[in-house]
């Protein structure tokens, strides 16, 4: 029978019953391929629900650094008989299926071309622990020491995660060694070893480190000087705010001890960005994480900043919609939704970070982008983004660099201004002069509102005056331009009649499908979108191939459309790659769907 074979190349997938602990073990597997030294990717695919349903954990391991989705799995792990029919179907030819044989498997389970490895997990854990929490918990390390034999894993770098993961816990470590040796005698002991994949120790991580994008927006805000936040919990955001309040807990009390900073859980989505307007308006650096649900809440309110000018930044964490959609899957779906929240003629800046270093660098920066713009600030993640671990650049921050205030007006220099508008641009950059309320005993007041002002902030109905204002509006927005994140080349020069464009998650896959297709002697030019407003790089890449594919995870293209909306594109000039199934977007869909239009 056909046998796959490779060397640090290759998918490892876990199917699991949501709630058994599961996620443990499996972090504890990637973590130890990160550790020697091989690129790895794993991705958590699990259920809305609270437990009880299928889950999923993949593990991308490739020594050539693709850190995107791949399609097909090599090794299935599955012991959950609710989803072991598609488990077994998911697994490529020649490929490989362990499973928990303390009860047979069913016959119409077997495949010809499947190799079949029967690991008695729950039996062994039987064996060794009486309790049925325990036997539950621990049956997951059985399959990794089962693992570590069958792909020759370096077992001391395991055992050294495994103290590492559950420091303090002496006991839970023991515990944690009987039984990942449970599994690995197992397989020594029934089974020729190791198999045609194989792990071997590599330095090809340097530096780098493994979180998850939620965790670095938290630190970004923090480092960004974040001292309110204010947030309604929704999935796949939560686990910001979470993590915001453990290090602010650590970085942000004074020698008394006392909190110098407030989060506040509101009782929705539209309370908590009106409380981060409020405290922005009054001077303090605050922001909210949602996803698109809460955007949808927040839009009214999102005018009001976008239209009073008040700096503000959102961490958006997209995931599958409309409506409660797929709460747990990924999706670039509320590109629209974000770019042009509000009612009226409004439009937001959107940032698309595509690595943890990026949600660390741009959440931080979105401050800054915050007060010297004076309106709300997009950071548009996703589930894939924020919820998974992933490998990245290390992040860095410089203690000496100053927060970029923008505009603010001190008392000193009220008294030297004679007349001082709100709303009047006296640069030519559409960016108007503010004061932080308190600031002067008598100058700098001025009135805000949602309603029609004049240059003084003074309500006004007067055509002109509107006009004038929404028109500076749009000088802003060109300033914008020049100060948003530029986006990313791929090539020096142009190479090809053909592009690519692609931004955020979709970036890790967009770039090995290019590989790919140059492999087979298909060369396209790339471009990385990092920020909307997009700036003359975009639209002299754009216009300067015949036709360029947009690759975007959702079903009416929405970046496609805000590129041909903001930059009058012929339509006929950009080509849809869409994916909206939820599941992070593969390299081998990105080469075909582009291979069709070529065919």
């Amino acid at each position: 029978m056909k046998q796959i074979t490779a060397v640090n190349d290759f998918v490892v997938r876990f199917a699991n019953v949501n709630g058994t602990g599961s996620a443990s073990a499996n972090t504890l597997f990637a973590k130890t391929i990160f550790r020697m030294g091989i690129p790895v990717t794993p991705k958590n695919i699990f259920p809305s629900n609270i437990q009880g349903l299928p889950t999923w954990y993949e593990v991308r391991i490739s020594e050539k650094g693709y850190l995107g989705r791949r399609d097909g799995v090599d090794v299935m792990v599955s012991v959950n008989p609710q989803s072991m029919r598609q488990d077994v179907d998911a697994v490529k030819p020649g490929g490989y299926f362990v499973y928990d044989s303390t009860k047979p498997l069913r016959a119409d389970f077997f495949r010809d071309d499947l190799h079949y490895i029967g690991v008695p997990m729950t039996e062994l854990c039987m064996q060794v622990f009486s309790d049925a929490r325990k036997i539950q918990l621990f049956k997951n390390i059985v399959y990794v020491g089962a693992l570590a034999v069958l792909l020759d894993m370096d077992v001391a770098v395991l055992r050294d995660t495994i103290a590492a993961q559950f420091k303090g816990k002496d006991k839970l470590i023991e515990a944690n060694y009987q039984a990942l040796d449970l599994g690995m005698n197992y397989i020594r002991e029934h089974y020729e070893y190791p198999i045609g994949l194989r792990l071997e120790t590599r330095d090809l991580v340097g530096d780098k480190i493994i979180v998850d994008g939620n965790t670095a927006c938290a630190l970004g805000a923090l480092y960004g000087g974040a001292t309110v936040a204010a947030w309604y919990p929704i999935t796949p955001s939560t686990s910001i705010m979470d993590a915001f309040e453990k290090y602010a807990l650590k970085h942000r009390l004074d020698p008394t001890g006392r909190k110098k900073f407030a989060i506040i859980q509101a009782e929705d989505e539209l309370s908590s960005i009106g409380m981060v307007i409020g405290a922005a308006w009054n001077g303090a650096r605050a922001f909210t994480s949602t996803s698109g649900p809460g955007v949808s809440l927040m839009s009214e309110f999102l005018g009001l900043a976008y239209f009073a000018e008040i700096p503000v930044v959102l961490v958006n964490v997209q995931r599958g919609g409309p409506s409660t959609g797929m709460p747990t899957r990924t999706q670039q779906a509320d590109i629209l939704s974000s770019a042009y929240a509000s009612h009226g003629d409004t439009r937001h800046v959107l940032l698309f970070p595509d690595t943890p270093k990026e949600c660390f660098d741009f959440t931080a920066d979105a401050f800054d982008l915050a007060d010297r713009l004076q309106t709300p600030i997009f950071v548009m993640t996703d589930l894939d983004l924020g919820m998974n671990d992933h490998m990245s650049e290390p992040f860095d921050w410089h203690d000496a660099r100053p927060y970029d205030r923008g505009k603010v007006l001190t008392a000193e220099d009220l008294d030297n201004v004679e007349q001082w508008g709100r709303y009047l641009d006296v640069d030519g950059d559409g960016i108007p002069y503010r004061t932080i309320p308190g600031t002067h005993a008598k100058k700098g007041s001025y009135f805000t509102r949602g309603t029609s002002h004049d240059e003084f902030a003074r309500y006004t109905e007067s055509s002109d005056a509107y006009v004038r204002n929404v028109d500076r509006l749009l000088v802003k927005w060109d300033t914008a331009k020049n100060i948003t994140p530029a986006p990313e080349l791929y090539q020096d020069g142009k190479r090809s009649p053909f592009g690519m464009l692609f931004f955020g998650t979709t970036t890790a896959s967009a770039l090995e499908a290019k590989d790919e297709l140059e492999a087979d002697g298909l060369i396209l030019d790339a471009i990385r979108l990092r920020a909307c407003p997009f700036d003359e790089t975009v639209e002299v890449f754009i216009h300067g191939h015949e036709s360029i594919f947009v690759v975007e995870q959702n079903r009416d293209a929405q970046m496609r459309s805000l590129l041909i909306n903001e930059m009058n594109i012929n339509p006929a000039k950009l080509i849809p790659v869409l994916n909206y199934d939820g599941m992070p977007i593969t390299a081998d869909y990105i080469a075909q769907s582009i291979r069709t239009h070529f065919a």
